[in-house]
């Protein structure tokens, strides 16, 4: 089946997130020289609201007008931010995951105007973020650190920290560089000193179930590592039913013998209690790593522990 003549991709429109659209239409035209790609860009409630996503839908309000757009025929392929695609509920009815991009840096990056590094932090340093995950892992190993509440795009964010509301920030690695903003990281922090979300670094496209001419055309983007990594992630959050306000995180790696292997946590919000599981697929396929992972934290308490966070 030859590519479709013309693919509109549709997308937050987001700067971070139009970035990452130019990278799809980038490899898109490497693979399909003769195909025409359209952008086109929507505001998402997720954007336009600057509150707690739990009164908004979640990370649902990062996709839904996207979605809706793919759904209602007006594009064809839609570009999402796996971390913001929620995994607790199936993707919407007549949709599917085409292709996992070559996933990116996983790592979250301090930026502190002065140059210190997270370590050498002042007790009282108002780090900016509204991470449930970053605060948790914060106030499990930087309890003299203060977290100010920090929403919007990562422009937006900087701006914020120049104008002095906050003193550092935590912002993902793969973000910045995307923006070419990476020039403003002070120091990128190991996934054992702050565990990623689930998904970090992976730019999922996803099309109409029936449209396979568009399906096909992209499919040849698919990084088989990437695929196998996001399967597991996020069959693993899918079986922890999380929320939005779970401090939930966790990466797979896809090592070069072909092993896979999964490390998870699970916090409560002030970061007194941490559960963690780490485990090698062996014979297991990425899914069934990904919940023997999840019922692994699920034994040490994690559903009681979710449960017990309001959302």
């Amino acid at each position: 089946m030859s590519a479709p003549e013309l693919i509109r991709i549709v997308s937050r429109d987001s700067p971070m997130a139009l970035a990452q659209v130019e990278r799809v239409r980038t490899e898109l035209a490497a693979l399909h020289p003769a195909t025409v790609t359209e952008v086109i860009p929507v505001r998402t409630t997720g954007d336009k609201w600057m509150g707690d996503l739990a009164l908004v839908e979640g990370k649902g309000a990062f996709t839904k007008e996207v979605d809706a757009a793919l759904l209602a025929g007006e594009a064809d392929l839609a570009v999402h931010c796996v971390k913001d695609v929620p995994a607790d509920r199936p993707l919407p009815a007549g949709t599917t995951f085409a292709a996992f991009l070559e996933r990116d840096d996983i790592r979250d990056a301090l930026v502190h105007p002065g140059g210190l590094t997270l370590g050498q932090l002042p007790p009282g340093t108002r780090i900016g973020t509204s991470s449930v995950r970053r605060v948790a892992q914060l106030a499990a190993s930087h309890p003299h650190l203060d977290c100010v509440p920090f929403r919007g795009n990562a422009n937006r964010r900087l701006a914020k920290l120049e104008a002095g509301e906050a003193d550092a920030l935590l912002l993902a690695v793969s973000g910045l560089r995307r923006i070419e903003r990476d020039d403003v990281i002070t120091e990128i922090l190991t996934a054992d000193a702050m565990c990623p979300p689930i998904g970090a670094g992976v730019l999922a496209l996803q099309c109409r179930e029936d449209d396979t001419a568009t399906i096909e055309a992209v499919s040849g983007l698919n990084h088989p590592d990437t695929y196998r990594e996001t399967t597991a992630e996020r069959m693993f959050l899918h079986v922890l039913q999380g929320h939005c306000n779970s401090p939930i995180a966790g990466y797979a790696t896809a090592h070069r013998n072909g092993d896979l292997s999964l490390r998870a946590c699970v916090f409560t919000p002030d970061g007194k209690t941490v559960l963690n599981a780490h485990e090698w697929a062996g014979p297991l396929d990425a899914a069934t790593l990904g919940t023997s992972v999840a019922v692994a934290l699920l034994r040490q308490g994690a559903r009681e522990l979710i449960d017990n966070i309001a959302h």
